[in-house]
């Protein structure tokens, strides 16, 4: 029954769609309510602080978000995908009213994330798997994601050990920087095959904001080394960035939209903490080029490709980074509709959404990915938070 009035809410909420955006106490109230039903779910009784990788469980799903192939499911989820829980809880404490209600959050996922990190290798990093259970590869992006999460955690809290925390993820991540093709860091330790957006893009953003939470100049210089590798090496004409560069110095030209996302945030932010107006130029820029790039024209108005709604979700945190300063709704707006849509149209039967945000009915009967869950609850809660009602 729980279910089946969640749906009917869901469909109810569609059938008064319009190009408006929603009213945010809406957006509030989808927030919680989904992150709640991902908690109760996804996370184990038997490994306390931890996640299944999906939902429902029971099938040994291949993932293919490794370096190497033929990696299954596992009793615990890996490292991204628990991240996707640390970001939304770090969003949804940022309510008055929620605050006390995720700090308990915050606390759990703090517990939970501290289970992959390794200290049997130097330095110190976090591994895809929890360290107790199995050694595994540790990925110069994963850990950025945890850097940042940190941060975010030390804004809300003001508890100094998260930034202790940050700067020690940080310097793992530095420790995967040489001077192969001018700078940057590899995707995973150990394997010096390419330098990807998604850990040189990351771990600007990590910078910035270890900076943002320690006035420390050395993390604004390594934000600068960062963001400028990333626009020499992996920037395309068009404000785009390309996936990764292989050690032949040939970028490839596949495109996703978290990494241009990231780097669209970490514009944003060096206008901000250097008001240098170069800065919000380039992120202007690339806002606009994104938006045409990663959407199509459909009834009038543009709708999203949706790659990964994770990947998605990265992209609105630059949109939302730049809306705070230049107040234009549009790409705000834009995600908003899509994310909607979906809420009404791409729902499962037990009330979760589809990997990217399909329709159909074979996808709605797949097990979902934590990951593709968790940042439903971030994206809403975001919206929610940017008041564009009021």
């Amino acid at each position: 029954m729980k279910n089946l009035l969640i749906i009917t809410f869901m469909v109810l909420s569609w059938k008064g769609y319009t190009q408006n955006v929603q009213s945010d106490s809406i957006y509030k109230h989808r927030a919680d309510l989904f992150f709640e039903k991902v908690w109760k779910n996804y996370r184990l009784e038997k490994n306390p602080g931890l996640f299944s990788e999906h939902y429902p469980g029971g099938e040994k799903v291949d993932l293919d978000y490794f370096q190497g192939s033929n990696v299954k499911e596992k009793e615990v989820s890996f490292l991204w995908p628990f991240s996707g829980m640390y970001s939304a809880a770090n969003v949804l404490f940022r309510y008055p009213d929620l605050t006390k209600k995720y700090a308990k959050y915050l606390d759990s996922l703090a517990v939970g994330v501290w289970k992959y990190r390794d200290t049997t290798r130097m330095p110190v990093g976090y591994q895809a798997y929890p360290a107790m259970l199995e050694k595994s590869d540790r990925y110069y992006d994963d850990n950025a994601l945890v850097c940042i999460d940190y941060a975010e955690a030390y804004f809300n809290t003001k508890d100094a050990i998260n930034i202790n925390k940050a700067k020690e993820v940080f310097n793992f991540i530095i420790s995967g920087w040489d001077e192969k093709l001018d700078g940057g860091v590899y995707w995973l330790e150990g394997h010096k095959d390419q330098k990807p957006a998604c850990s040189n893009g990351m771990a600007t953003l990590a910078a910035l904001k270890l900076y943002q939470a320690s006035n420390d100049p050395v993390y604004l210089n390594w934000a600068k080394r960062f963001y400028q590798w990333m626009q020499a090496r992996l920037r395309n004409p068009q404000g785009i960035y390309y996936n990764d560069v292989k050690m032949d110095g040939k970028p490839n030209a596949t495109y996703y939209t978290y990494n241009t996302g990231s780097m669209l945030e970490s514009a944003v932010l060096l206008y901000e903490f250097t008001k240098d107006p170069a800065y919000l130029k380039e992120a202007q820029f690339v806002a606009a080029s994104s938006y045409q790039f990663f959407s199509m024209a459909e009834n009038g108005l543009r709708s999203f490709n949706i790659d990964l709604p994770w990947f998605v979700t990265v992209l609105f945190r630059g949109y939302e980074a730049l809306y705070k300063i230049d107040h234009d709704p549009k790409y705000i707006q834009a995600v908003a509709r899509d994310l909607d849509r979906a809420w009404a149209k791409s729902v499962d039967q037990y009330g979760f959404l589809t990997a990217k945000w399909a329709s159909d009915e074979t996808s709605k009967r797949k097990p979902k990915w934590l990951l593709d869950e968790a940042c439903i609850a971030e994206l809403y809660g975001r919206i929610g938070l940017l008041n564009l009602n009021n």
